[in-house]
């Protein structure tokens, strides 16, 4: 007898090839059969006029804290994940020198937007050494599986200390001891390492983050020691911005180390083309041998401005700044006082900066968000535009968002992925070859972006809701952030509904498929806040064989385990 049936559901299997009719049989975790089948279960589940698909694997978020005091990773539970890579951009929590605890905190805490005092309040520090943090790990119970990686800024700081940031060019003793710790890492059951070369990624004292202009030397030593421990992909987060960007050493690293390499890419505004010209680069390379790929997003990175959130149009005006530290409501009851509302919209006492102009008065990037929240929304529809057509300044128009909602309005400021004010430039990253989809950032940016909804969103507007140009097959799109996700970090146990796989599953209601306006909640540790984002038409996911959400709520089964090391396909 089966342990689940499900029965007549729409089967999208990961593959990316035409989905079909079917039942799928669970048994003891795996995919015991996919057909038509007349076999009892314990369990039937009928999925007449629903998809079902694998769970998603994402392989970008930052749960490495949050992973040690929420057993449902939240909101990544809420949007069909059933595995989770974390440690990404070179910062993480292992290993950690005696009394570096804090330092390492307050670099998560400027680089990926994570409130230090919910980090100093959930994590107690088990450990010192990687394999440690692993053991941690292993012992706490989750919903789904989390994958880690390697952190460089971790490893730098715990082999160089202080020098960590000051010294660009590792010595040779500094470079054996770093791929050493790599290795180590990587055989105790890390999926890769993770490093940062961009200068957005800064510390507190605004230092850029270890490692950020680490030479070849470096970085070859330490793909040395992955190539020693048998397995691992090089995430890195970089500007590229050179004709050549570091392209050209990746190319090398990876041929000569057998290293999979996978890299951040976005369409930026001040070189708008140049993912064109980094596809292409990365296209040329993997020609010649190399094995890069670019995890790409399926909508803008934007940030969220509201009088909740880290960054909103006011924040820093003399006016506003008397009643910024009021509790929300009293807030907005001021804000609409006439007098009030006039002393916030002068610009008495304030000289912004050309970096504080872009973000607070950027009001030609500057959307009304909405409910349900817009995310291709039409150039008309910023703030300058509106102004031009209704008369009023683009900050009058602002400040009646903000305050609309009981004060939870929300405006959306997308700074990549939307040059053009559409979304093709995604479009054309994603159907690119050598992409796979990432970016959601789980866990970081609690203040400022909200992405963790990508996985549903992908699905949603490009397979069913886009008016503005393609849409894209519902195959595909599940085949993205399933199999073609898992295969990056060697993960072919998962990701496909074929018979042996782990029972990892999605059942979904298309038609009902949506995802909320993000909000903010102050459920983090100490009651730290963080932006979340809720998720209808998932009627069932399942990890492990095992329910852990029936239309949208848990049902208190913890079946999640740590991921060590690539795993081999299960027949």
């Amino acid at each position: 007898m089966f342990d689940i049936l499900i029965k007549n559901g729409n089967i999208v299997d990961g593959t990316g090839t035409k989905s079909f009719i079917s039942d799928v049989a669970i048994k003891d975790g795996k995919i015991a059969e996919v057909g038509k089948i007349s076999q009892k279960a314990k369990r039937e589940i009928d999925a007449d006029g629903y998809l079902v698909t694998p769970g998603w694997v994402d392989i970008h978020t930052h749960y490495d804290g949050q992973s040690l005091w929420d057993p449902y990773l939240t909101p990544s539970s809420w949007h069909g994940c059933t595995t989770v890579v974390m440690g990404n951009c070179g910062v993480g929590f292992a290993p950690v020198s005696p009394n570096k605890e804090q330092w390492l905190i307050e670099l998560m805490e400027s680089v990926e937007d994570i409130p230090g005092s919910a980090l100093a309040e959930g994590i107690d520090w088990q450990w010192e050494s990687f394999p440690e943090y692993l053991d941690a790990l292993e012992k706490l119970p989750r919903v789904l599986d989390v994958g880690t990686q390697v952190p460089h800024c971790a490893v730098r700081s715990y082999v160089m200390g202080d020098r960590c940031i000051e010294q660009k060019t590792a010595g040779s003793e500094d470079i054996k001891k770093m791929a050493d710790i790599v290795q180590e890492g990587l055989q105790a059951g890390a999926l890769g390492f993770s490093t940062s070369r961009t200068i957005v990624h800064r510390t507190l004292e605004g230092d850029l983050v270890p490692g950020t202009y680490a030479g070849e030397a470096e970085l070859f030593g330490i793909a040395e020691g992955m190539n020693k421990a048998g397995h691992g992909v090089l995430q890195m987060a970089s500007d590229l911005g050179e004709s050549d960007g570091d392209l050209k050493w990746m190319a090398k690293l990876s041929k000569d180390y057998n290293v999979g390499v996978s890299l951040n890419l976005f369409q930026n505004d001040f070189l708008p083309n140049q993912y064109k010209d980094i596809l292409q680069r990365m296209k040329d390379v993997n020609a010649n041998g190399a094995n890069i790929s670019a995890q790409v997003s399926g909508r803008t990175v934007g940030l969220i401005l509201g009088l909740e959130t880290t960054m909103q149009p006011f924040m820093r005006k003399p006016a506003y700044m008397k009643i910024a530290n009021l509790p929300l409501e009293q807030r907005v009851i001021e804000m609409n006082k006439p007098e009030v509302r006039k002393a916030i919209l002068s610009n008495e006492g304030w000289d912004p900066s050309p970096e504080a102009k872009r973000f607070l008065q950027g009001w030609e990037k500057m959307f009304r968000l909405g409910n349900p929240p817009k995310y291709e929304p039409l150039q008309s529809e910023c703030l300058s535009e509106r102004s031009k057509l209704e008369g009023i300044n683009p900050e009058e128009i602002a400040y009646d968002i903000l305050i609309e909602f009981d004060g939870k309005g929300l405006i959306y400021y997308p700074f990549l992925n939307y040059s053009n004010y559409n979304l093709d430039c995604a479009l054309e990253m994603m159907m690119a070859p050598h992409t796979v989809f990432g970016g959601s950032d789980g866990g970081a940016h609690c203040g400022t972006i909200c992405d963790v909804s990508l996985p549903t969103y992908n699905l949603a507007y490009w397979g069913r809701d886009r008016t503005r140009g393609e849409k894209v097959a519902i195959e595909w799109l599940v085949h993205k952030q399933t199999m073609g996700t898992a295969l990056i970090h060697g993960l072919n146990d998962r990701g496909c509904i074929k018979e042996g796989l782990i029972a990892d599953l999605n059942i979904i209601d298309l038609e009902e498929l949506a995802i909320d306006t993000p909000k903010v909640a102050y459920d983090l540790p100490t009651g730290a806040r963080r932006l979340v984002q809720g998720s209808k038409g998932y009627k069932h996911t399942i990890k492990s064989g095992i329910p852990i959400f029936e239309d949208g709520e848990p049902t208190s089964e913890l079946p999640g385990k740590l991921i060590r090391g690539p795993q081999a396909r299960i027949n």
